[in-house]
């Protein structure tokens, strides 16, 4: 009988704790199960569930609160941020890579969103763009903005683009300038597309995309 390394029983339950948190629909602030939990439905020891939440918690995707629990952490606040800004802050040219960079992963997102998506996301979606009429100003909040690409990124499934696109949209909202801000129309367009299903070739007809 061969026995696993114990770097890659590690790395397999670490995939499955992220399997555990998509299956369950977990969201920031939502409450992990227990560590006897979800070392039964691992079938692995508790001392290596709590190595694995220890790193995670290390990655900063978690927090463990004394006598409540572990719960998946608002991803908003990181160190990048810091690191981004000290370096492109006055860096026009990098300034627009980064903004580059932010919408192919916003691309990206919506095309899988419109592949996976459920019809309460496309409500959450609807309801936001009502939102965005009512608010009596020409320009979106970041407040909302943050809300529907919050519904996107969950409807993509897809976690490493969502803590990735936080990371670089968290710098521009630092920015004295926003680059390539959305309109009202072209929320209601991704709303569309996510709804009905779409090619990536769409996209190009929103500003924000357009080279």
């Amino acid at each position: 009988m061969t026995t696993k390394p114990r770097e890659k029983v590690f790395v397999e339950i670490l995939n499955q704790l992220k399997t555990i948190m998509l299956d369950d629909q977990l969201q920031p602030g939502d409450k992990l199960p227990s560590e006897r939990e979800l070392s039964e439905r691992l079938n692995v020891g508790r001392s290596s569930v709590r190595e694995a939440l220890r790193a995670m918690e290390l990655l900063g995707l978690i927090e463990t609160r004394r006598g409540e629990g572990t719960f998946i952490k608002e991803l908003k606040k990181h160190r990048l941020v810091e690191v981004l800004a000290s370096f492109i802050l006055s860096d026009t040219t990098a300034k627009k890579e980064l903004a580059e960079t932010r919408n192919l992963i916003e691309k990206n997102a919506i095309t899988l969103a419109s592949k996976r998506r459920t019809e309460e996301q496309v409500s959450k979606l609807k309801n936001l763009l009502s939102r965005m009429e009512k608010s009596n100003t020409d320009k979106i909040s970041s407040a909302l903005e943050w809300d529907f690409f919050k519904v996107i990124f969950n409807a993509a499934q897809n976690f490493l683009l969502y803590r990735l696109w936080i990371e670089l949209n968290e710098y521009d909202d630092t920015s004295s300038k926003k680059e390539y801000a959305y309109e009202l129309s072209d929320y209601k367009y991704i709303t569309s597309l996510v709804q009905s299903g779409m090619g990536e070739n769409q996209l190009s007809s929103i500003h924000r995309y357009q080279q």
